[in-house]
């Protein structure tokens, strides 16, 4: 028991699909967005109050809602960004949402994937939302521009370019620098510089990616994690990227294992969902897999993030993961995570057994 644990502390059954969990900032609150039966969307406003869970608000939408952020609003005003399964993109008061504060057309199919920032920074970069689609393309957008995006940054609805599975935003540590990162259904991997409108790197993965996260999308780019199909979990050390070596990675290839009663790993690949830096501790993340699983890793940093090449440049140093624990919470896949970030430890997962939970991580002051 020296050791971090993740419990469950409370749970909610739902009558529709959970596709995303979030936190509302500054509170003990958080929204759950989903899907009911008939196709219509869900997103719900549940609060802690002493050991029970109460919805304090439901918000019905004509289609399905894939994802949703907060990161584009102030942290007072309380402004979700949702996107459906028909390609809109809409920023709502959770408080009255009546009327959409914002609304676009963003992509002609499904949302699969959107990331916000700029409303709680300072100095750190306009307001944005930048989403990815199965229409292949994948687009920044600014609340304070209707209609339009400010970017696309890759592929067009026309292009029958590859399913985006995932977008993050990252490297917003100053007004004018900003990139995103884009996952795809094939294992491509994309980085591209929002200042420069260039691909500043890309990789191949070999299998579909599902999450890609920063450690902290608010500084100057530190660390990239990224989950696949088939139970991979990349950890890129982006603070040094060499010209044709690109950046240092730490490889897990059993992260979407299930773990045998000695603790050993058996059983096939699972699909790793999705990972979330604790925002306490950017070396602190977890790990969802299709086993049901959360995992709660510590990235550790080698001794030097450099070396020198014979050729005169210098290449990252992968550092080394160590699993702290790992807790089996639902028969089925936990495929969406959301940390607390008033709280250390405190989290929301959704699953696809129409269950809501609340986690409670310990010892994470440890680390």
């Amino acid at each position: 028991m020296d050791k971090p644990q993740i419990v469950e502390f409370l749970s909610q059954s739902v009558n529709y699909s959970v596709f995303d969990v979030k936190w509302i900032p500054r509170t003990a609150k958080f929204v759950v967005a989903g899907s009911r039966p008939q196709g219509s969307g869900v997103l719900q406003v549940y609060e802690l109050e002493e050991n029970t869970l109460q919805l304090r608000h439901e918000i019905s939408q004509d289609k399905s809602l894939k994802c949703c952020s907060f990161g584009a609003s102030r942290i007072r005003n309380n402004h979700v960004a949702v996107g459906d399964f028909a390609g809109n993109l809409s920023v709502l008061d959770v408080e009255r949402p009546e009327s959409p504060l914002y609304a676009v057309k963003a992509h002609s199919s499904i949302i699969n994937s959107l990331d916000a920032i700029g409303g709680a920074q300072v100095n750190c970069g306009a307001p944005e939302i930048v989403t990815g689609s199965r229409d292949g393309s994948v687009k920044v957008w600014d609340t304070r521009q209707k209609d339009s995006p400010v970017a696309c940054v890759s592929g067009n609805s026309d292009s029958g370019g590859r399913d985006c599975w995932a977008v993050a935003f990252g490297n917003s540590f100053n007004n004018s620098d900003r990139c995103v990162v884009a996952g795809y259904d094939n294992g491509d991997l994309k980085m591209i510089d929002l200042r420069k409108m260039l691909q500043r790197w890309e990789t191949n993965l070999g299998n579909g990616v599902c999450g890609v996260e920063f450690d902290r999308n608010d500084i100057e780019m530190n660390k990239l994690a990224v989950t696949t199909l088939e139970g991979g979990l990349f950890v890129y050390d982006v603070r040094t990227q060499h010209p044709k070596k690109g950046f240092a990675c730490v490889v897990e290839k059993d992260a979407g294992r299930s773990l045998g009663s000695c603790g050993t790993i058996s059983g096939a690949k699972s699909t790793v969902w999705t990972v979330k830096h604790l925002p306490q501790n950017r070396d602190v993340f977890v790990s969802c897999g299709g086993s049901g699983s959360i995992r709660l890793w510590h990235y550790e940093y080698p001794d030097k993030r450099t070396k020198p090449l014979p050729d005169g440049t210098e290449a990252g140093v992968e550092g080394n993961l160590q699993m702290l624990c790992s807790s089996v919470i639902s028969s089925q896949p936990v495929h969406c995570f959301d940390w607390c970030t008033d709280l250390i430890g405190l989290a929301v997962c959704g699953a696809f057994d129409q269950t809501v939970r609340v986690l409670i991580s310990t010892k994470l002051n440890l680390y």
